[in-house]
């Protein structure tokens, strides 16, 4: 069955769980990012291509963040499917937020057309979902929420690697 898709998004917040879990569904949700009705997820990445692009990372900040951000999301957008009783989330973004990081991890955004070609490429991968990240998004629960998007990222990160040795 395919899922429909509105650029307007439920800001579900589950009400019956505990204060731990309220927690790491915040964590989940990307903070306040998590709240916002319309695209959630595309403005997760553009929040992040944004700061890249102010602040370019290196590779090692790059891959330490993702890394972090990766074993995190896995547990708790797990939580927020749980106690949200809904599979995939749609105000879940801190899988957009690793992916679209590690989309710069060998091209820091040092200018604006890097950090919006960096951003196309990611939000491009992550809704086509090419091979293998199709397969990455059946892992149970957050995990397949998180390595499809880190699959996405790959792609970008070698998309954005060849285009700018290319141009």
């Amino acid at each position: 069955m395919a899922k429909s898709y509105s650029i307007l998004v439920a800001t579900a917040f589950p009400r019956h769980a505990t204060a731990w879990e309220k927690l790491q569904h915040v964590i989940s949700i990307g903070g306040p990012i998590g709240f916002i009705p319309w695209v959630p997820a595309t403005c997760a990445s553009a929040a992040v291509a944004g700061l890249c692009w102010l602040r370019p990372p290196s590779a090692a900040v790059v891959l330490a963040v993702t890394a972090v951000l990766y074993l995190a999301g896995g547990f708790t957008a797990t939580t927020s499917e749980r106690v949200l009783n809904t599979q995939d989330p749609r105000n879940v973004v801190v899988d957009e937020l690793a992916g679209q990081l590690l989309t710069f991890l060998w091209v820091a955004p040092v200018s604006p057309a890097l950090a919006i070609g960096g951003f196309l490429l990611f939000r491009l991968f992550d809704i086509a979902k090419p091979f293998p990240a199709n397969i990455a998004e059946r892992l149970p629960a957050g995990w397949g929420i998180m390595t499809d998007d880190i699959v996405a990222g790959l792609f970008a990160a070698l998309a954005l690697w060849l285009l700018r040795a290319w141009i």
